[in-house]
């Protein structure tokens, strides 16, 4: 096949390594850094730039961008889509995305796919892209009634670079997940950093610092956007949490033992329960 890639950062320039690592088909990259796309070249992370004239070849395309600009690539080229050809985007909202573009892909005869890779680091570019990103990773896609083939196409593409399997959903119940599983952890994560504890940490600190701040080094434009394209269930999980969190706090300042050690182990409990 031949696979069309639109922006190389750390999913996009992940994905095309992986690719041509892992398979035989033709990848067709593009980004608007010039230094990431030479990089790519150089490291023969693409076959060729992807252009107007090989876009329309592609069988598919992955673009792996911040949803405003995904929605904006997808529109402007939808008439460059060959029939048929599957557009996946890598976004880690689907709502605004797939509401968006699934009409643009009725309308031009291809074929778009909400799609959001679990994986990812504390770094972002070209440069920290890696071939491995996806090994044992979940590859979530949110199909609007695509035929099975298609999706069988899909999860072949994306099992041969890594993948352990592929979840599939609705836009609203990614959104909704996601508020809790990647976004709410980075917003904890940023705001668990900013005590002035954190300047005198050094020698007091071990696993569980590191785990928590892991995240806190983010790309602020990037997770802005996507913070604010999915505030409802993000808001609703913060404030959740605040509700937790204060409860705790009552404890403590009430110097309350046993409410503090049913808090403690309803926590435990959860955890076992959810995994």
């Amino acid at each position: 096949m031949n696979i069309g890639i639109v922006g190389l950062g750390l999913i996009g320039g992940s994905m095309a390594k992986a690719i041509k690592e892992m398979t035989a088909h033709k990848v067709y990259g593009y980004d608007i850094l010039q230094s990431s796309l030479l990089a790519a070249q150089m490291t023969k992370s693409i076959d060729s730039v992807l252009d107007e004239k090989n876009l329309q070849e592609c069988d598919i395309v992955i673009v792996s961008l911040y949803p405003q600009a995904t929605v904006e690539y997808v529109t402007k080229n939808a008439t460059l889509f060959k029939k048929g050809c599957i557009v996946i985007d890598c976004s880690g909202v689907k709502r605004s995305i797939c509401e968006a573009l699934e009409p643009v892909a009725d309308k031009n005869g291809f074929i778009f796919i909400g799609g959001h890779p679990m994986a990812g680091t504390q770094f972002w570019g070209f440069d920290a892209s890696r071939s491995s990103l996806f090994k044992g990773a979940s590859m979530i896609l949110a199909p609007d009634a695509t035929d099975i083939a298609v999706l069988e196409k899909v999860k072949e593409l994306f099992v041969s670079i890594g993948f352990a399997d592929t979840t599939f959903t609705t836009p609203e119940d990614h959104d909704r997940i996601i508020a809790y599983t990647s976004q709410l952890a980075h917003i904890v994560s940023n705001a668990y950093i900013k005590s002035p504890t954190a300047l005198d940490r050094k020698g007091f600190s071990a696993g569980s610092y590191k785990d928590m701040t892991r995240v806190a080094k983010l790309n602020e434009n990037m997770w802005t956007e996507l913070f604010l394209e999915n505030k409802d269930f993000l808001a609703e999980e913060i404030d959740l949490l605040i509700e937790n969190l204060t409860k705790y706090s009552d404890a403590l300042k009430e110097n309350d033992e046993t409410k503090l050690r049913q808090l403690l182990k309803d926590g435990k409990d959860t955890k076992k329960q959810a995994g």
